[in-house]
């Protein structure tokens, strides 16, 4: 029987990282499909924020319990008022569809556009011909025969 003697053998769990990286504030979490994840916070300096906890559950956030994420059992605040959820540091980790995520998106995107269109138009009517706020430059070249 051909054995590898166990000095041989690595176990890539136990090797160390190539280099030094400062550790994450906050660990990513593992994806499922199709959902995406944010930390919210519930809270800051020991003071519950009941504004943003209502602002993210009306948003479809709803938090990660930790049985999903068991990597977080040793970084959960052993004090949180969210048992058996992901709290660290007053922000709870949540997670939401991404098809909220493309629809919010797009609600933001309309709103700058809007935004973008009503800044030219005032721009626009403030201009003046005789000295306007946007002029184009243009530049041609000719060939021709040289003198």
């Amino acid at each position: 029987m051909n054995k590898t003697p166990r000095e041989l053998e690595t176990r890539e769990e136990m090797e160390l990282p190539d280099h030094w990286k400062p550790a994450e504030l906050l660990p990513e979490p593992d994806k499922e499909p199709g959902m995406e994840y944010k930390w919210k916070r519930v809270s800051m300096l020991n003071n519950i924020d009941p504004r943003n906890i209502s602002a993210f559950q009306r948003e479809k956030w709803v938090p990660v319990p930790l049985i999903e994420q068991p990597k977080f059992q040793m970084l959960t605040d052993p004090n949180s008022r969210y048992k058996d959820q992901i709290e660290i540091g007053g922000l709870l980790l949540c997670k939401r569809p991404e098809r909220y995520g493309k629809q919010e998106k797009e609600y933001f995107d309309k709103q700058t556009q809007s935004q973008m269109a009503a800044v030219d138009n005032t721009l626009m009517r403030q201009s003046d011909a005789r000295m306007p706020l946007f002029k184009e430059n243009r530049s041609s070249t000719s060939f021709g025969k040289g003198s």
